[in-house]
């Protein structure tokens, strides 16, 4: 008869720890984070939370969940081009961003042979976003079934640039008036995108990254009632976006708890309604002097948001951080996702995370982070009166610090920048960004992205 392993006691591992350790405190195993949240060495039984089950609604047309590709462009031919050769090489829908968004001719020969009844097109068209949208509902020639994904996201812009051409409050009403003008014809199209993508790539916390999210979600939401929609059309028009980078038991964690914070949210409107969340890859976790080993943290990044349960993933090509990537880095994205999905079979368990004390403990733990940020911001009056009240601003501002202080001091190291560094990086293509739009009318202090990398990279970069 075989006899079974034997369980070791929390006492068991103390003992075993306290002898590595060789006279080191078992205190400096403990740590905090940016959000002042202890991770512990050790989870278990004895300090386990309530279990977590926060798995993906449904699958995405068979799929686990939905590839979509980012394809950033000016020349309508070009972008064709490249949606098409994306779409037939295993993607499953699009966003689309630059100047093929200004009108609705050059964004429908952007759009020549994509059924959008089949392929969902999503915008990124930043304070412009309800132009957007509307060029997009013209392209879509008034099919009923097509998936249209405006993700109109004045605030994020808002919040990045540090202003816009009108009041910000102007900004979101007019958002809110193009989703209740295009409700009727398009009855399965999402409106708003709800990110703290701005908190995140300013160097933000967690929890800082899901309060704006929420604060976003609430401001749209508010906003498309005033403006006629029912609330649950309203709730069901949004969709939730969520940064995923190398880090990824945080950042699947990260993803289950915001499914959770929704949930919470909706049920305080009135309508629970299944969260429909976009985990987009970070772009602070990019390098640019050796772009290569971003390939290692973007498969990591989607390997969190496909484990995490995200409805949709979205990677950037490796080589962003110095431009507009081009269509070898965009097959590799691609690739990426095709590979955890088709190969690795990461999407055939729903919600491989539940049943972990650790990832249990710690989705909780940046819920109720994210749960405590919101309400922080919903006491300064709300995402709009913290953005110009500088608040919002400062608590990231005092968190990019904190992350910064890792890096600088070797805790937290970056692959190909300060830690197996290549002398000689291979070359890479890329396409030139245009220059940043300029907001000249209400204000606010910016939340400007960071790159951890910069700051080893020097004048190489």
């Amino acid at each position: 008869m075989t006899q079974p392993f034997p369980i070791p006691t929390p006492t068991d591992w103390r003992a075993e720890a306290e002898k590595a350790l060789k006279g080191r405190p078992l205190e400096g195993l403990v740590h905090l984070d940016a959000d002042g949240l202890t991770i512990r060495p050790l989870y278990g039984r004895a300090n386990a939370t309530e279990p977590v089950f926060a798995p993906r609604a449904a699958d995405a047309d068979g799929r686990p969940w939905d590839l979509r590709t980012l394809v950033e462009g000016d020349e309508p031919e070009a972008v064709n081009a490249a949606v098409l050769t994306d779409l037939e090489g295993g993607a499953a829908s699009v966003i689309l961003a630059g100047a093929v968004l200004s009108d609705s001719e050059p964004l429908s020969r952007a759009l020549t042979g994509v059924a959008m009844e089949l392929a969902p097109v999503a915008l990124h068209a930043g304070i412009d976003g309800p132009d957007a949208a509307n060029a997009l509902a013209v392209a879509a020639k008034g099919s009923p079934r097509a998936q249209l994904q405006f993700h109109m996201d004045p605030l994020t812009a808002f919040a990045t640039e540090g202003g816009s051409p009108r009041p910000i409050t102007a900004h979101v009403e007019l958002a809110a008036n193009t989703a209740a003008r295009h409700a009727g014809a398009y009855p399965l199209a999402r409106f708003f995108l709800a990110t703290g993508r701005a908190a995140h790539e300013a160097g933000g916390s967690h929890g800082q990254e899901l309060g704006f999210a929420l604060a976003a979600a609430a401001t749209y939401l508010r906003a498309a009632v005033d403006a006629g929609l029912p609330i649950e059309r309203a709730l069901a028009g949004t969709v939730f976006g969520v940064s995923v980078d190398a880090e990824y038991f945080d950042s699947l964690a990260k993803v289950r708890a915001l499914r959770l914070l929704w949930r919470s949210l909706s049920r305080a409107f009135g309508h629970e309604t299944p969260a429909v969340i976009e985990a987009r890859s970070s772009r602070r976790m990019l390098a640019a002097r050796d772009p290569w080993p971003n390939l290692l943290r973007l498969t990591a990044a989607g390997f969190a948001g496909a484990v995490g349960g995200a409805e949709v993933v979205v990677l950037d090509g490796f080589s962003r951080a110095r431009g507009r990537p081009d269509a070898f880095a965009r097959r590799q994205a691609r690739n990426t996702q095709l590979v955890l999905m088709e190969e690795a079979r990461i999407g055939r368990v729903a919600d491989p995370a539940a049943g972990s004390w650790f990832l249990d403990h710690r989705t909780r733990d940046l819920a109720e982070a994210g749960w405590a940020e919101f309400q922080r911001i919903e006491r300064e009056g709300g995402l709009v009166a913290s953005l110009h009240g500088g608040a919002i601003q400062q608590r990231v501002a005092q968190s990019r610090a904190t992350l910064a202080k890792t890096f600088g001091e070797g805790g937290t190291h970056i692959v190909g920048v300060t830690k197996f560094v290549d002398a000689e990086p291979r070359p890479v293509s890329v396409e030139a960004d245009p220059p940043p739009a300029a907001g000249d009318g209400d204000r606010c202090a910016p939340l400007s992205p960071v790159r951890w990398a910069e700051a080893f990279e020097g004048e190489a970069a």
